[in-house]
């Protein structure tokens, strides 16, 4: 079976169109046919239901479609382990992280790696979303949110607390709060489907209802709108770090409440073998917020 067909169908999987994964792979959709058509009858099974409109996993296909991680991951391996140790890291590293800790944390941490490793190549995908790294065949996703219980491997790469924050400006203007009942005097910052921030309060998690005159779908925006003056902001700290370390934002600390407390996370697929490149990062994540928080609080 030739493993450059089963990636192949893997990709087309995870795009969902034959003309997709033919895009990312720089072939033609006739050639995506004929590999997948090849593979199909090696395995004696018709992966995919195709249409001229849909294309969707047989059923032959969804039971296959894990064998092919787990083949996929088996040659990553073996080509590892007999990879001379002088060359460095080897292969793609896929990753996916939030915008906002992506462009200011996870970017300059790979292109590190890069220079250290000339063999390494790295693949970055920048969403807010939450991405099925299984499925889509990523090392490792980078995500801030309270842990779900899955069965999916996590490791902590630091602390992550929420900040209520604002302007200089926004401050000097209208004040700042000083109990969480005063948040309804004042514009907040929402992002869509959040009209409530998590506060802990008596040492109980409660959502204190918020309203404002802007509402936007990105932290990068919140962040923006943020600094421009536009109202209160509840990010947390790794989005807003190197703002108040410059002063652009400040932290307002309320008397009867403290913002609830996420982390940082690095989430990988169940697998018994984590490849070099993905350990390598993980370790250099945490060298760098690590770095970085020290910076702030020194």
């Amino acid at each position: 079976m030739d493993l450059a067909d089963v990636a192949l169908f893997r990709m087309i999987a995870v795009s969902g169109s034959l003309s997709a994964a033919a895009r990312q792979l720089g072939l033609t959709p006739m050639a995506v046919s004929r590999r997948l058509a090849a593979l199909e009858a090696q395995v004696g099974a018709r992966l995919f239901h195709r249409t001229t409109r849909v294309l969707s996993l047989t059923p032959e296909g969804e039971a296959f479609l894990p064998y092919a991680g787990t083949l996929l991951e088996t040659q990553d391996q073996a080509l590892a382990t007999l990879a001379s140790g002088d060359s460095g890291l080897t292969g793609v590293l896929k990753v996916t992280a939030p915008n906002v800790i992506g462009h200011s944390i996870v970017v300059p941490t790979a292109a590190e790696l890069m220079n250290e490793n000339p063999s390494l190549k790295v693949d970055l995908t920048l969403t807010d979303g939450v991405v099925d790294i299984a499925a889509s065949g990523l090392d490792i996703a980078i995500r801030v949110a309270p842990l779900q219980a899955s069965n999916l491997i996590a490791t902590r790469l630091a602390d992550n607390p929420r900040v209520l924050c604002a302007s200089p400006a926004y401050i000097r203007k209208f004040g700042k709060p000083f109990t969480t009942g005063d948040l309804t005097g004042h514009s907040c910052l929402l992002l869509h489907g959040m009209d409530d921030w998590p506060f802990v309060i008596d040492g109980k998690l409660q959502r204190v209802p918020v309203s404002g005159r802007f509402a936007t779908s990105t932290v990068d925006a919140i962040r923006a709108a943020c600094i421009s003056g536009s109202g209160l902001a509840l990010m947390t700290y790794w989005d807003v770090w190197n703002e108040l370390d410059l002063g652009r934002l400040e932290r307002i600390e309320l008397a009867d409440a403290v913002p609830d407390e996420l982390g940082i996370w690095g989430i990988l697929p169940s697998r018994s073998y984590t490849p070099p490149r993905v350990r390598a990062l993980t370790v250099a994540l945490k060298k760098r917020l690590s770095a970085a928080a020290l910076r702030h609080t020194a």
